[in-house]
């Protein structure tokens, strides 16, 4: 791992990996020669069946790393794309949404939340993208050198979970937004959810490069709807959103002792969501590629429709005291009936038309969570990388279309925990891979040998790691402020009976003050 113990990693002088070219290299008979003691074998027809699809462009590797000499030459570019599509969606549409029903934020204080939580933790998604090209691995892998490789098993299920748990939120919100196309003949909740699982898993199951194709398009329709549809219908214009402030009287407003605070954790656990799937996505560029065009283009593709789209769906629903039939589309349909008053009322058919293609931007959501889904569930074990790619994002799009029928009926509710849940480990899990990197590794990447991925005597004992994510856990409840529970010193910020959540702030604190001073004893032990 150090220099000391296995010298730094020579790409060019490995015998795992094979030559090729790009344009012609099989992969799957590639990663049957691997001598990795993953029991591809036990799996030999699920095998066959990937070895035939691999001939079409069906993406065959799963967690293995991508060799320098298998890299294709992919624009920087490539990431703005990728993030620009995943996030101008309803889902991000929604989640601005919150902010007055669920946070009682007016639209200035929404809009500057928005803003401020966005720009900040979109900083450590744009960091780790830059770490795929290094190494050829992808997020969740690259964390084993960081939690070692049982305590990795934590983050690893966590991820895993939330890749549903977002998928689920996802589909959720199309199927509302398909069922406000038509209040005379409404398709059913589990129909619309099927309809939107479609297209997810036809380009998750095909791979790397589709996906990223499929991403470099899918961003223009929505792009048109948030620069035409609702101004062109007369909802409102430059001049609308400067009087949004007024809309909402000083009762609707949180104190300024407790802004943002609330809301904290909502937008960074959105935000700071990728984190975990984050180098996925940039694997396969080349190993040279400039890790500041990387952070930026990807940093700029997560922030614009972040926050343009966020502060859209804040904006709709600051308008409820001036249009009311909006507010009661949205009590009826939620977020899919206040898109459907904003668009199919006033635009007749072709507003349908933009509504459906709304509902559809769902898609561009979904692909990064269950392509994700099955490179996470890889690390679980060698015989779960033993398991073909394809037929994990399979059997995960049926998990998530099952539960998001379930759950259709409590989206709200959903959305706010789930979120709330997933920003508190997101953070502790960006705390230990940051100093590990900068402070253990010296921000130096001969410091690693990727194939040490799945030794566990050649990755960090875990220790460190464990205690470090467990006071993360303590600081996030005391710091929390759920309806269900109120912690400590999250009931000192602002009103005393909700409290404001700061346990995104207080889990990242504890586990960065914990982890170097333990993972210094760790090393010095353990000697990785």
């Amino acid at each position: 791992m150090s220099d000391a113990k296995s010298g730094p990693f020579d790409p060019e002088k490995s015998s795992s990996y094979g030559r090729g070219s790009v344009s012609d290299f099989h992969e799957a008979s590639s990663l049957e020669r691997l001598s990795d003691d993953v029991p591809r074998s036990k799996f030999a027809q699920l095998w066959a069946i990937v070895k035939f699809l691999d001939k079409y462009g069906v993406e065959a590797r799963g967690i293995e790393r991508v060799p320098p000499d298998q890299r294709t030459q992919m624009s920087p570019l490539s990431a703005f794309w990728m993030w620009l599509a995943a996030n101008m969606t309803i889902t991000t549409f929604s989640l601005g949404c919150l902010g007055g029903p669920v946070f009682s934020l007016g639209f200035r204080d929404a809009a500057l939340t928005i803003i401020f939580f966005n720009l900040l933790c979109n900083i450590p998604v744009a960091y780790f993208s830059t770490w795929g090209p290094k190494l050829g691995l992808r997020q969740l892998t690259l964390s084993k050198f960081s939690f070692g490789y049982f305590t990795s098993q934590i983050p690893i299920i966590l991820n895993c979970i939330a890749c549903v748990g977002g998928s689920v939120i996802n589909s959720i919100v199309g199927a509302q937004t398909l069922r406000a196309v038509s209040t005379a003949h409404q398709i059913p909740t589990a129909a619309a959810i099927v309809v939107i699982a479609i297209g997810p898993i036809t380009i998750s199951f095909m791979g790397y490069r589709v996906v990223h194709l499929y991403e470099q398009y899918a961003w223009i329709p929505i792009a048109h709807f948030i620069e035409s549809d609702f101004g062109s219908s007369g909802t409102f214009g430059a001049g609308d959103v400067v009087s949004f402030g007024a809309t909402i009287g000083a009762s609707h407003a949180l104190p300024p002792s407790s802004f943002g605070t609330n809301v904290c954790p909502l937008r960074a656990g959105f935000a700071i969501g990728w984190v975990s799937y984050a180098a996925d996505y940039t694997v396969r560029m080349p190993e040279d590629m400039s890790s500041v065009k990387i952070f930026f283009w990807t940093y700029l593709g997560l922030s614009v429709p972040l926050i343009l789209v966020e502060i859209l769906g804040a904006a709709a629903m600051s308008t409820f005291n001036q249009k009311t039939t909006w507010a009661d589309a949205y009590a009826e349909n939620s977020v899919g009936g206040l898109l459907g008053a904003g668009l199919a009322g006033p635009m007749g058919g072709f507003g349908s038309f933009l509504l459906i293609i709304m509902a559809l931007s769902i898609i561009a959501t979904n692909i990064p969570t269950m392509y994700s889904l099955a490179l996470t569930f890889q690390n679980i074990h060698p015989y779960a990388q033993a398991i073909p790619r394809i037929f994990i994002v399979i059997i995960g799009s049926v998990v998530y279309i099952i539960l998001a029928i379930a759950g259709a009926s409590h989206f709200v509710g959903w959305l706010e925990t789930i979120l709330d849940m997933l920003a508190y480990w997101f953070a502790i899990f960006s705390a230990i891979l940051i100093e590990e990197h900068l402070i253990f590794r010296r921000g130096k990447w001969s410091n690693y040998n990727p194939e040490d991925y799945n030794n566990w005597r050649k990755l960090p004992l875990g220790v460190a790691s464990f205690i470090a994510l467990s006071c993360g856990v303590a600081g996030a409840v005391l710091g929390m402020a759920q309806p269900w529970y109120i912690g400590v010193i999250g009931r000192m910020i602002g009103n005393p009976e909700s409290g404001g959540d700061i346990g995104f702030e207080l889990a990242f604190a504890f586990s960065a003050i914990v982890y170097p001073p333990l993972r210094w004893i760790e090393k010095f032990h353990w000697g990785y």
